[in-house]
């Protein structure tokens, strides 16, 4: 299985956003940050708005924040929430296989991707931003200047 760019996005804005604590930041600090589109990001940032991860507000000092502590954004619920097509193989999206009413495969692909998802679901964004430090070094986040 391969994850979408959208929720690849999504999670590394979750983790920029984190790392601000009580502040809030913008979706071009985010970009800047890891050399990514705005554009995209300003898809990924009403998502997660809609879903509840971040809050936004308009106008000047306005911004991005989360919506929930870290320790309350399971990552397996961002997944599962961000991501669109779980259909590993065809089948699982109800293909035309001619053998598929005696096919196996597809219960241990469905398997596979229970096991995946079982693994995300183990953590929270507060496990993933747990190096702090290293993290604000890497993205330059400077929290004394704000």
């Amino acid at each position: 299985m391969r994850m979408t760019l959208h929720t690849d996005y999504a999670l590394r804005m979750l983790i920029y956003v984190s790392m601000r604590q009580d502040q809030s930041c913008t979706v071009s600090d985010v970009a800047g940050a890891y050399g990514l589109s705005r554009n995209h990001l300003l898809k990924v940032a009403l998502r997660l708005r809609n879903l509840g991860f971040i809050e936004t507000t308009r106008g000047r000092a306005g911004g991005i924040r989360l919506g929930k502590m870290p320790e309350n954004i399971n990552i397996g619920a961002l997944v599962r929430s961000t991501e669109e097509d779980f259909a590993l193989v065809e089948c699982m999206q109800g293909g035309n296989c001619p053998i598929s009413p005696a096919c196996r495969l597809k219960g241990i692909f469905g398997e596979a991707l229970g096991a995946y998802l079982a693994v995300f679901d183990k953590y929270t964004l507060a496990d993933i931003v747990g190096n702090r430090r290293v993290l604000e070094f890497l993205l330059d986040i400077d929290l004394r200047a704000a």
